[in-house]
């Protein structure tokens, strides 16, 4: 048997979620598909927790505001996952920055981004050497563990049929308005295999994103992988309500993580440990890399190179390493800009993937699919 749904979304993360309540709210009967036993368990968590409000962006002015404006929205629906209670730094590099004091500033006047002079105590944590500018910014975290309560809730009184420990084997084209999709169940896929119809697909599996358009398509969505680290640490007691990030090259930030009350530690030069290009490798599993990938952590190097800026990391303790793909598209790392990837299927035009740069990128996709299935907002 089939069973008919209006919309199926693949993937139990972030934006597989919200997609899927946004569709409810449109009188869709939507199915939400996740391979793991719980949703919001891959990159959704294993990220730097990083709220944007656009000053991570001072080489992408179009990222910057969108961040800005996405901001408001966000804390609008989900602001009870948000920790603010933190002071937030920004710093500027002396040597080896992408950007000076002078060009951040203006770059935060254009976007009406509010800078302050810190503390001076916090600025005294600086190295003089090191560093040439420090800003009080405006940025916060998401607590990953919260958001997904606050998801299951809402999709479960949406009524959306959550389907966990799921995975979608395949999907063909039954006719110009209809998909189905072959599921399997559990460990035991021979035995519980389902079919899923729908007219509407939207696949929202991250690294796994072109998992379907090798037979499907011959225009899959250009990715980047990495196999990245996140460090948890305990910082000294002076930093336990601070952010800090510095700018703009191959630097670090260090910022509350909520969903394990402690910090993040990640590193440009570090923090990859593996990087692909699946155009020059199409058939590498991102999860498979990711499970042989031997995880040894770097955090002694992170903690050291972080120190010649901010010497006080030193005293740190570290905890655990976070380890997963992260996925962005091709030539982002030019500007670092981080556009959403909306990509309609040449074979199949309502099989639809979803990539998002960062968090708040969701409400752009949301209004790119209200367009596309022409929804009244």
């Amino acid at each position: 048997m089939t069973d008919k749904v209006d919309a199926l979304v693949i993937g139990g993360g972030f934006y597989g979620c919200v997609i899927a309540l946004f569709l409810t709210q449109h009188n869709y009967k939507v199915t939400l598909v996740e391979q793991k036993s719980d949703l919001l368990q891959r990159a959704s968590y294993v990220n730097q927790a990083r709220v944007h409000t656009g000053y991570h962006y001072p080489r992408s002015l179009q990222t910057a505001a969108s961040s800005a404006q996405n901001l408001i929205e966000f804390r609008e629906f989900y602001d009870d996952c948000i920790d603010s209670s933190f002071t937030c730094l920004y710093a500027i590099a002396a040597n080896g920055s992408k950007v000076t004091s002078s060009y951040f500033e203006r770059f935060c006047r254009q976007i009406n981004l509010p800078l302050r002079a810190p503390e001076k105590q916090l600025k005294k944590l600086f190295s003089s050497r090191t560093i040439s500018a420090v800003y009080e910014c405006e940025e916060f975290a998401f607590d990953a563990k919260a958001l997904r309560d606050v998801l299951l809730r809402k999709l479960n009184a949406a009524g959306v049929d959550i389907r966990l420990n799921t995975k979608v084997d395949d999907v063909e084209k039954a006719s110009a308005h209809e998909i189905t999709a072959r599921i399997s169940v559990g460990d035991d896929a021979a035995q519980n295999t389902e079919t899923l119809s729908a007219p509407w697909v939207f696949n929202t599996t991250y690294a796994n994103l072109n998992q379907f358009t090798d037979k499907k398509s011959t225009r899959p969505v250009s990715l980047r992988h990495q196999v990245t680290e996140i460090c948890l640490l305990r910082v000294p007691e002076i930093l336990e309500n601070v952010g800090v990030t510095v700018m703009d090259g191959p630097f670090f930030s260090t910022m509350p993580f909520p969903a394990r009350n402690t910090h993040s530690l990640s590193h440009v030069r570090y923090t990859p440990h593996f990087t692909w290009h699946e155009q020059d490798a199409p058939d590498m599993d991102p999860d498979k890399v990711l499970t042989e990938h031997a995880k040894s952590p770097r955090y002694e190097w992170m903690l050291r190179d972080s120190a010649r800026y901010l010497p006080v990391l030193e005293n740190a303790e570290y905890e655990d390493s976070l380890f997963e793909i992260k996925t962005t598209l091709e030539d982002t790392q030019i500007d670092d800009a981080r556009p959403i990837a909306f990509h309609r299927d040449p074979a199949m035009e309502r099989f639809i993937s979803i990539l998002g740069g960062k968090i708040d990128n969701i409400f752009d996709v949301l209004r790119v699919i209200s367009g596309t299935l022409d929804l009244d907002e």
